[in-house]
C-alpha cells in the first residue's frame, strides 16, 4: 500500500477486484435468467466465486454492494452495474482494505488466483467502430494469434466497419 494523491492509502488491485465482483454478479444474474455459457472455465469460476465470497463477507450489507447486486439482477445478466455504483464499490472496498490488513492480504491472494487462471477479456454492449485508410477497428476482444489461456467473451457488441485498402474491422472475439 502507498499514499494516494489525497493522502489516503492506495490499495493495489481494488479496481480489478471490483471489476471481477461486478462480472461475477452479472454472471450470476445471467445464470438465474437461464443464459449461462455452455462451457465454463472451472478454475476461473472457482477463483471468482472465492473473490466474491471474500468481498461479500467483508462488505456484508454495504449499500454499494447491495446496489451493484440490484443493478446486475435488474439487467438479468445483460449489463454490468453503472460506473457510479462501481466507484462507490471501489471506495467501500478501499476503506475495508485500509482498515483490515488481513483482508488486504486475502484480497491480494484471491486476485492472484483469478489472474493465474488466465486473462478474463470481456466486451459487452459496445458501441460502433470504423476503420479507414488501412487502420483496424474492433468492438470486441482482440487476442492476436490466439494468445491467452483465460476466457474471452463478447456479447451484444456493436457494428465494426472497414473502409479503404488494408482496413480491418472485427466484432466478437478476434484471434487473427
Amino acid at each position: 500500500m502507498s499514499a494516494g494523491v489525497d493522502g489516503g492509502l492506495v490499495v493495489p488491485g481494488v479496481e480489478i477486484a471490483v471489476g471481477y465482483v461486478c462480472a461475477w454478479l452479472v454472471g450470476k444474474a445471467r445464470r438465474v435468467a437461464g443464459r449461462a455459457d455452455a462451457e465454463i472455465d472451472r478454475g476461473l469460476d472457482a477463483g471468482m466465486d472465492r473473490l466474491h465470497g471474500l468481498v461479500s463477507a467483508k462488505l456484508g450489507t454495504d449499500p454499494a454492494l447491495e446496489r451493484a447486486r440490484e443493478e446486475a439482477d435488474a439487467g438479468e445478466g445483460e449489463r454490468e452495474p453503472s460506473e457510479r455504483t462501481r466507484q462507490r464499490l471501489i471506495l467501500a472496498l478501499e476503506e475495508a482494505a485500509e482498515t483490515d490488513h488481513d483482508f488486504t492480504a486475502a484480497l491480494a491472494q484471491a486476485l492472484a488466483a483469478v489472474q493465474a487462471a488466465g486473462p478474463v477479456d470481456v466486451a459487452f454492449a459496445t458501441g460502433t467502430a470504423k476503420a479507414t485508410n488501412g487502420a483496424a477497428a474492433s468492438t470486441g476482444v482482440v487476442r492476436p494469434g490466439g494468445t491467452g489461456s483465460g476466457s474471452a467473451t463478447a456479447e451484444h457488441t456493436g457494428d465494426a466497419t472497414a473502409d479503404g485498402t488494408n482496413s480491418k474491422a472485427s466484432t466478437g472475439v478476434d484471434y487473427s
